[in-house]
């Protein structure tokens, strides 16, 4: 008897502590529940096991009426439905949220100044962690690597699915890959990180929640371009798929009871022609044929998904499918419901900010902004951090012009040496940069690997005026006619247009490199453009001079050669010789030949990517990239500084960043899907 009672007490007190409520462990507070093999998250079982509990799942209450703003989604089924059998477990960093509100933003204009608030809701494969250097599974359940770097196998969550509830596979990822990026009609030519040593990967789905992508040399900054990278490497193959000739033999035929001529039509319609995952939707591109199709937006993993697109803003409302809960249970995200508004002028975001009518605020703040939001802070109840940037300022001069004697004398190294020796840095940081800063040249990388020299960050950067003016009377620039200003060697007039987009540089930087330049007689006006202005005559090759901010990390170099092939940049960077881009990928048919170093620099990244990192191998191809770079002088540097980053007291579980960047994705490796509103 007494036997039987002590086993049935035993089972009562193991099946107790099974079905026990979860603590609510967070990052303040982890209430005992051991670190999983990630930090600040657990994948469920491992949660239970480290919790000695059984998790209970709960969602937003408002869930349904969410839905209902979702054009196309169908009914909700119960929360059980809707989490993965396998959800992501986050530690929020100092309480569980409360669901509701809405989170005010701003951007620039569509497609402008959008990816601060892109990152907010972001998804990939992986993220980095807070620490920016640990990257940890999102998306992915987990992975793996082959010895030598060429196999890249990605486990899925099993039964996560689509914001409508389509179940999400393997098939997503190789849709992806195959079907969009290799379909010249969707996307006219494949990224770099597409491929490995130049060469297509294979991507193979053994199963729905395998993927294996085989590379054809190795590559192990793969994995941290899925962390940082904008381009998520899934789309909807239940969906777009109906409209992909590959997938569907009458995909022009579904595609007409919508209007469209063909299925591509209806593809580019939601896909955009781009990898940029914020194109407009079908919304903003025709509201009249859009309220005629299935979604107005395709279907999504990320946080939140737009329900309304206008040129005035857009308005996002929670996935009801998201597949991340807290350690309480409860479904993510907290916050119901986005609102972003488009302001394209500096000002009138600054005015918004100091009226604490945005709840976060990153992209486009520059550090000559700073003094006002912090004198406003206590009043305004928010907080700002200056935080460093991982990206410089650089001006860069086209190298390819359409004007044969301005593109000669760009070409000259001497004319871009002595450009660079009239920038007086020293003041430039005293002026705009509140002796907060540090001159320094370009260097690619940022920060600066142990293998490149430390005399590179100081590359001709010391003010010299009068060598300045020495190197412009080789080139062949005089003053003939008297006025103060410098003429071209044939005796045309010049004067520099210098267009910026405040989103990329600040106007106090351009109007003093102006001036230091007119000191030495090179002539220039500054204007300042809208971001989409400025990318518009950057690609048509319309620009003198570009200038915004650049450099990457050697974590994302690894995934992504960006920065070392002309046009040295992607559509929403500063890049200069679109010619000399032509030309590479027209393998020499069209545009005109890079010089030689610069075709150099093409086959150093490759290598310098298949490279054992911290070999004698990996370490000379970084040094030498370097020096080809900087001793050209493609892009010149101007002051290394930190810049702002803003968040109001109501909005809750926002940590401190690290830095204030593109580089690392902003909000990403923060979890913005915890942030909750206090109000």
């Amino acid at each position: 008897m007494r036997f039987k009672w002590y086993l049935a007490a035993a089972f009562v007190a193991v099946s107790s502590t099974a079905h026990a409520a979860c603590p609510a462990a967070t990052v303040a507070d982890m209430k005992g529940v051991a670190a999983g093999a990630y930090p600040q998250q657990w994948e469920l079982a491992e949660f239970e096991k480290a919790a000695g509990c059984k998790l209970e799942f709960k969602g937003n209450p408002a869930a349904e009426t969410l839905n209902g703003k979702i054009q196309g989604n169908p009914k909700l089924p119960a929360l059980a439905e809707r989490l993965p059998a396998e959800p992501l477990v986050v530690a929020p960093y100092e309480s569980v949220g409360k669901y509701g509100g809405t989170l005010d933003v701003l951007s620039n204009a569509t497609e402008a100044g959008t990816s601060d608030f892109l990152s907010v809701r972001h998804v990939n494969f992986v993220r980095f962690s807070d620490d920016l250097k640990t990257i940890v599974p999102n998306i992915a359940k987990g992975w793996t690597w082959n010895d030598d770097f060429t196999e890249f196998t990605v486990k899925l969550r099993k039964g996560h699915k689509w914001s409508d509830g389509a179940p999400f596979t393997s098939a997503d990822v190789k849709f992806w890959y195959d079907d969009l990026n290799f379909d010249t009609n969707v996307i006219a030519k494949p990224k770099d990180f597409l491929l490995a040593g130049g060469k297509r990967m294979q991507v193979e789905t053994p199963d729905a929640t395998t993927v294996v992508f085989k590379l054809a040399a190795s590559k192990p900054g793969l994995l941290s371009h899925f962390a940082t990278h904008f381009a998520q490497p899934f789309q909807p193959k239940h969906f777009l798929g109906k409209f992909h000739p590959k997938h569907n033999p009458d995909a022009d035929k579904e595609a007409a009871k919508y209007g469209f001529k063909t299925g591509y039509e209806v593809i580019n319609f939601y896909h955009g022609q781009s990898d940029w995952t914020d194109t407009p939707t079908p919304m903003l591109r025709d509201a009249a044929k859009a309220a005629k199709l299935p979604y107005g937006t395709q279907p999504t993993l990320e946080s939140h998904i737009y329900v309304k697109d206008t040129t005035e803003g857009r308005k996002l409302v929670a996935n009801p499918y998201f597949h991340q809960v807290d350690t309480a249970g409860n479904q993510l995200p907290y916050i119901s419901e986005q609102d972003e508004l488009y302001i394209n002028e500096n000002e009138t975001r600054l005015l918004k900010l100091v009226n604490a009518e945005v709840d976060y605020k990153a992209q486009s703040l520059q550090l000559a902004s700073a003094p006002i939001l912090l004198q406003n802070q206590e009043k305004g109840k928010y907080k700002v951090d200056l935080k460093p940037e991982i990206t410089i300022g650089v001006f860069a001069f086209n190298v390819t012009h359409e004007d044969a004697e301005k593109r000669k004398v760009f070409n000259d190294l001497r004319f871009r040496q002595a450009m660079s020796i009239a920038m007086n840095r020293d003041e430039l940081n005293k002026t705009a940069f509140f002796e907060q800063g540090k001159p320094q040249q370009y260097i690619g990388f940022s920060p600066r690997p142990d293998f490149v020299d430390e005399k590179w960050l100081s590359h001709m950067i010391g003010f010299d005026p009068a060598k300045a003016k020495s190197l412009l009377d080789e080139v062949g620039m005089k003053d003939t006619d008297g006025d103060g200003f410098r003429e071209l060697p044939n005796g045309a007039k010049l004067v520099l247009n210098l267009q910026f987009a405040t989103q990329g540089i600040a106007g106090q930087v351009v109007e003093f490199v102006s001036q230091n330049w007119k000191d030495v007689g090179i002539n220039s006006q500054v204007k300042e453009v809208t971001p989409d202005e400025y990318r518009s005559a950057q690609s048509s090759n319309k620009l003198d001079v570009m200038m915004w901010r650049k450099g990457q990390p050697l974590a994302i170099v690894l995934g992504n050669n960006e920065l070392w092939v002309p046009p040295f940049e992607n559509y929403f960077g500063v890049r200069t010789g679109m010619l000399w881009a032509e030309w590479v990928d027209s393998k020499g048919a069209k545009g005109v030949e890079p010089p030689k170093w610069a075709q150099e620099m093409i086959k150093d990244i490759d290598a310098f990517q298949s490279a054992t990192q911290g070999s004698d191998e990996a370490n000379k191809l970084g040094a030498k990239m370097v020096e080809s770079m900087v001793s050209n002088l493609l892009f010149i540097g101007t002051v290394s500084a930190p810049a702002p980053i803003y968040h109001r007291n109501a909005l809750k579980n926002f940590t401190e960043f690290k830095t204030q960047s593109y580089e690392y994705y902003r909000t990403y490796p923060y979890r913005a899907t915890q942030w909750w509103l206090d109000e």
